[in-house]
């Protein structure tokens, strides 16, 4: 299958790791990037052991398994550095020095590489070389404190918010940008992609709203943390869920219409004193009915409305099937690419290679003869 996507004829090395790393890693692939992943000669005890099918963050590359203990398995990672646009690692700082991998030795051999690192600290500060992992990230930027009920511990948003927005996401943006910038100047860069700074930039709207006055320090008493009645998630007679977003007044209007719930003169809309309250209302209101009576009453209308669905059910909506959002691949039901271009679409270029499934493949690929392949399996530098 020919590679299809933004970022064809882009290549890259990806130093295998948890997290933020392989999604970055996936995105580039999805996008077209010819995206090569060094994984370690023997399992490192990091993440989910499963059939490597279902590992989805690794789809769109192949893998080399490379001893980063020898010398001989450092020069033959420089050596696909050498050909490679840009580097990525999620190492602790300090680590790929260490290896005889960090920036420096690479630049010196590749300068126009742009060498992409994320951490949960960043690559500096009094934390930087501290362990940590999601919640601990968006727990030091202000965001863990505003998620979950008022009167509970703040609720762990799975570790979407750090890894994979705040830190994989971020790190993506940032290498593309990158590459941009070298193709004007001939020089690379280091991209430091901390999860913490990542974080405060998706809270950004929320700071601006907390130095306003408009957004307070109290969970569940906000527009936008489930303080307000008309922007939450409510249970409904089968004991399913739905959500509502009626934020704006022509929307609450039609909410109130099509449900002939009272708010006069939108008083409790617009005091949010009386939310506490209107919630208690609101929860009785779609007690009344199913879920999916709720869906032939209030879905697809300007209300701001959607099913909370689980798992096993979005691939399965309607709206999700006709955007063919979720795609299946060997069997696994997963994200399609994203975003969509309307030229030179991504897609999924490969399933997810099993660690050093593909070395011999690759070093033949990129330039390393038969005979030097045979050399390092027999030093026991590759498998």
């Amino acid at each position: 299958m020919a590679a299809s996507g933004p970022l064809v004829g882009y290549k890259v090395v990806e130093l295998a790791g948890i997290g933020p790393n392989p999604m970055c890693g996936m995105m580039l692939a999805d996008m077209g990037a010819e995206v090569i992943r060094v994984d370690r000669m023997t399992k490192s005890g990091l993440g989910i052991s499963m059939d490597p099918k279902f590992s989805v963050l690794n789809r769109g590359r192949r893998s080399i398994a490379v001893d980063l203990k020898q010398a001989e398995g450092v020069e033959l990672v420089l050596r696909l550095i050498d050909q490679a646009d840009a580097l990525i690692e999620g190492f602790r700082p300090g680590v790929t020095e260490r290896l005889g991998l960090g920036p420096e030795v690479c630049h010196a051999r590749n300068p126009k590489l742009v060498y992409g690192r994320v951490t949960g600290w960043g690559q500096d500060g009094p934390l930087s070389k501290a362990a940590g992992h999601d919640i601990n990230y968006i727990s030091l930027a202000g965001a863990a404190y505003c998620i979950g009920r008022g009167d509970q511990p703040p609720s762990p948003p799975l570790n979407l918010v750090g890894d994979f927005g705040g830190g994989g996401m971020l790190l993506a943006l940032g290498v593309v940008a990158a590459l941009l910038e070298a193709q004007k100047s001939g020089h690379g860069q280091v991209v430091d992609a901390a999860m913490t700074d990542g974080t405060a930039i998706l809270m950004a709207a929320i700071y601006g709203m907390h130095g306003a006055g408009v957004w307070t320090d109290d969970r569940e008493s906000n527009v936008l943390d489930g303080g307000a009645h008309f922007y939450g998630a409510y249970e409904t007679s089968d004991g399913k869920f739905i959500s509502i977003a009626s934020i704006e007044a022509k929307f609450y209007e039609e909410f109130m219409e099509r449900t002939e719930f009272s708010d006069a003169n939108h008083a409790a809309h617009k005091d949010r004193t009386q939310w506490p309250a209107t919630r208690e209302e609101m929860a009785a209101l779609f007690k009344t009915k199913t879920r999916n009576e709720w869906c032939e009453v209030l879905e697809g209308t300007d209300v701001c409305f959607a099913p909370i669905l689980s798992m096993s059910e979005a691939p399965g909506h309607p709206h999700n099937v006709a955007r063919k959002t979720f795609v299946q691949q060997e069997g696994v039901t997963q994200p399609a690419p994203a975003p969509r271009f309307s030229r030179t679409p991504s897609q999924i270029q490969k399933s997810p290679s099993g660690d050093g499934a593909d070395t011999v493949e690759v070093l033949d690929a990129w330039g390393v003869s038969g005979a030097e392949i045979e050399k390092l399996k027999g030093a026991g530098v590759v498998p």
